[in-house]
């Protein structure tokens, strides 16, 4: 359990769990693969006051807010995620012209972008080699977002946690939420590609989002990082291969 933990879906959030052969889609979460991105900008801390009113107008402009926000038709943004296979499992196929709407928007909840003061305190090799960002010791204006998959994440969430409740119904009734799927049945392959899926879209959601605020400012990322959560992943430990929630 980490230090955000609280009551959560079956798994507390901010629980880690691991499995063997077998995928738990409550234990991966509602919003699958959400994630956080901070680019640090090439402007100086003081455009944080000395240009709030573009940095404002950036951001209100170039995502939207809200459950169910979505860009006009008109207004799509293009990515090469759209242009996957969304066709190998029906809640996929039946969900893709909102995620197509949805993408590169922000939803509602805890999820955010907003600016900020990067402070970074020790040399470039030390703390930010371990997070993939090479920065100089001092103060950077950053743009960071925290969002994930949107309502199609939620959609295919909600029809593979029923489909593992319906195929383990001698689960209590406090334990239904840990309801698992076979990695190797039919179900657990295509919730497990779908989750990979929403992985990329959350990714692109992100890029999208950066890429669009940056340019409408005029301004050049020089970090990156990223990171994202509502996954599950499959490692080595103690000698076996688990899934790790």
């Amino acid at each position: 359990l980490m230090p955000d933990g609280h009551q959560g879906y079956g798994l507390p959030i901010g629980g880690v769990l691991a499995t063997r052969g077998a995928v738990i889609p409550y234990a991966v979460g509602m919003d699958i693969a959400c994630r956080m991105r901070m680019s640090v900008l090439d402007w100086p801390e003081s455009a944080l006051t000395e240009r709030e009113g573009e940095l404002i107008d950036a951001v209100e402009r170039e995502t939207r807010f809200g459950v169910g926000a979505s860009f006009k038709q008109a207004e799509r943004h293009r990515h090469d995620v759209m242009d996957e296979d969304w066709t190998f499992t029906p809640v996929l196929r039946e969900h893709k012209d909102q995620a197509w709407a949805q993408l590169g928007s922000s939803g509602s909840g805890n999820h955010f972008v907003e600016y900020g003061v990067l402070t970074v305190l020790e040399d470039e090799g030390t703390a930010t080699g371990r997070v993939g960002i090479e920065l100089a010791p001092g103060r950077y204006l950053a743009l960071l977002s925290h969002s994930g998959s949107r309502g199609t994440g939620a959609s295919i969430a909600k029809h593979f946690s029923d489909v593992a409740a319906a195929a383990h119904p001698e689960l209590p009734r406090q334990l239904q939420r840990l309801a698992w799927l076979d990695l190797d049945s039919e179900d657990g392959q295509a919730y497990w590609a779908a989750m990979d899926l929403m992985g990329r879209y959350a990714a692109a959601n992100h890029e999208l989002i950066h890429h669009a605020v940056l340019s409408r400012l005029g301004a050049e990322p020089i970090a990156l990082v990223e990171n994202h959560h509502n996954f599950a992943w499959r490692e080595q430990h103690f000698g076996d291969e688990v899934v790790v929630h």
